[in-house]
C-alpha cells in the first residue's frame, strides 16, 4: 500500500550545509533527520547550491530528490564573476562554447530538452539574460 502524500516542497540548500530552520519548519518532518541525510548525500558537491524536491507523507516520513545546481550559478562560476549584469543589454563576461556544452551536459537531466543542442540553447538563453556573451553559437 502506498503512502499518502501530504505535500511536495521545492527548496534549496548549500551542499552539505542543511540546517533545521525556517525553510524546513513548515514541512512537518523531523528536521535533523532530513538535514543529516541531505548533508551525507551532498558532501561531494560542497560549495554548490543544491535544489531539492521534498515529498512529505501524512505519517511524517519523507523522500527527497536532488537536482543539479542552478544554471545561473554554474554560468557565473564558469565566467569567474560574482554576478550578472543588471540590464541584459550590458555585457559583463563571455562564455566559451566548450563551457556552454559542459554546463548543458551536466544540466541535461533537469532540462526540458531532447538533445544536447536544445540544452545548449536553454543555457545560452540564461547566459544572455545575465548579460553574458556566448561565443560560437548561432543566435
Amino acid at each position: 500500500m502506498s503512502k499518502k502524500v501530504a505535500r511536495v516542497m521545492k527548496i534549496q540548500f548549500k551542499a552539505g550545509q542543511a540546517r533545521p530552520g525556517p525553510a524546513l519548519a513548515g514541512a512537518g518532518i523531523q528536521m535533523p533527520k532530513f538535514c543529516s541525510a541531505f548533508n551525507d548525500q551532498t558532501k561531494d558537491r560542497m560549495g554548490e547550491t543544491v535544489p531539492v524536491v521534498l515529498t512529505v507523507y501524512e505519517d511524517k516520513s519523507f523522500d527527497f530528490v536532488l537536482k543539479t545546481a542552478p544554471a545561473a550559478e554554474m554560468i557565473l562560476k564558469a565566467c569567474g564573476i560574482s554576478k550578472g549584469a543588471s540590464d541584459s543589454k550590458q555585457t559583463v563576461a563571455t562564455l566559451s562554447a566548450d563551457k556552454l556544452k559542459e554546463i548543458a551536459e551536466y544540466k541535461m537531466p533537469d532540462l526540458n530538452a531532447n538533445d544536447i543542442e536544445g540544452a545548449m540553447k536553454i543555457i545560452a538563453g540564461t547566459a544572455r539574460n545575465m548579460g553574458i556573451k556566448v561565443e560560437g553559437l548561432d543566435a
